[in-house]
């Protein structure tokens, strides 16, 4: 069954088409329909790059030390938040990865919720971009190590503490850590495509008043998965940049 298009994908298909197919031949890849070159999902990313980047370009005129409005402490809270979370995670200089941990957490929020928007999809119910965000913070967490300990030291953490034990803990690690991707990249996907179904169901057998409720629902999974996600990050780029794991 062929994937419904919206009505951003058509605009993108009908004036960006030839910047699709050359971006797919680029990586070696080709649309089934080369006069459809643009996915759901890929457009639906766009747009969510594009909100984040609007909103913050907006929040940034109104930055106010004496007057934040209700938009600037919203912002503040989660900022708050999430650096609170790198100290309780063990991080040292928890501020140096904050930027990533932020962006992260945002576009994966404002995907998940990106779905309650009528003719919209939330693309991480699409596997492709959780698994793009798996890989980013798979690469992020590993090149971090790198940076923090050296290649002999971050490899040194395989091994694990007892060295006698390095010939089995080591291979352990080693699959551990590529295991990583698959399961950021199934928690995110799983869960936003079960409530995007279970609101969409709603929806259609009660069009008013009980799924309000499920709206309330598909927001606070929303928040919960993108905190999940950078919590695992976060778990992850600690121990890789920790000299005492």
């Amino acid at each position: 069954m062929a994937e419904h298009e919206l009505w951003v994908t058509t605009l993108f298909n009908q004036y960006l088409g030839g910047v699709g197919r050359f971006f797919l031949e680029l990586v070696g890849l080709h649309a089934e329909d080369p006069s459809k070159p643009w996915a759901n999902f890929v457009t639906m990313q766009i747009v969510v790059v594009a909100l984040v980047v609007v909103l913050f370009a907006i929040l940034r005129t109104r930055l106010s030390v004496d007057r934040p409005g209700a938009v600037q402490h919203f912002f503040e809270l989660i900022y708050g938040f999430l650096r609170g979370q790198t100290d309780e995670v063990g991080i040292h200089h928890g501020h140096r990865y904050l930027a990533f941990f932020a962006s992260l957490f945002f576009f994966i929020l404002i995907g998940n919720l990106l779905g309650l928007v009528p003719t919209f999809e939330s693309p991480t119910m699409f596997p492709p971009v959780p698994l793009g965000c798996a890989l980013a913070s798979f690469l992020y967490f590993n090149m971090q190590g790198f940076r923090e300990q050296g290649p002999i030291g971050y490899a040194r953490h395989f091994a694990g503490p007892i060295w006698w034990l390095a010939w089995l803990m080591f291979p352990i690690e080693i699959i551990s850590t590529l295991a990583r991707p698959l399961s950021l990249t199934i928690r995110l996907y799983a869960n936003t495509f079960a409530g995007e179904q279970v609101t969409l169901a709603f929806l259609a057998m009660v069009p008013l008043g009980i799924p309000v409720i499920f709206y309330g629902l598909h927001v606070f999974v929303a928040f919960l998965q993108a905190y999940i996600f950078v919590l695992m990050t976060m778990i992850y780029v600690q121990g890789a940049v920790s000299h005492e794991h």
